[in-house]
């Protein structure tokens, strides 16, 4: 039996929520951006091999920052779009 939409995001839900019971979300966090980073750096060697060090941190902190900056858009876009939707509430909804 498949589950229904609702089901797995609350089946989602208490995996999170058992996952952060046991470690420790802050940690998790710094590693995770530390990773990205890395990546940006790696991306950013592999493009430009000539370039002297600092200027490989500076583009690659660049390369973060518009990630960042994108997925900050794709968000605010989502939220957005979510507002302009008739809820069930909405008198006027179907």
């Amino acid at each position: 039996m498949s589950l229904t939409p609702d089901q797995r995001s609350t089946r989602a839900k208490i995996a999170a929520a058992a996952r952060w019971s046991a470690e420790d979300g802050h940690k998790n966090a710094i590693r995770a951006q530390q990773g990205l980073r890395a990546k940006f750096y790696r991306e950013t060697r592999e493009r430009f091999p000539d370039l002297p060090e600092d200027q490989i941190e500076r583009r690659s902190e660049h390369a973060y920052k518009a990630h960042m900056l994108r997925l900050a858009l794709k968000s605010s876009k989502a939220r957005q779009a979510r507002q302009l939707q008739p809820t069930s509430d909405d008198p006027g909804s179907p």
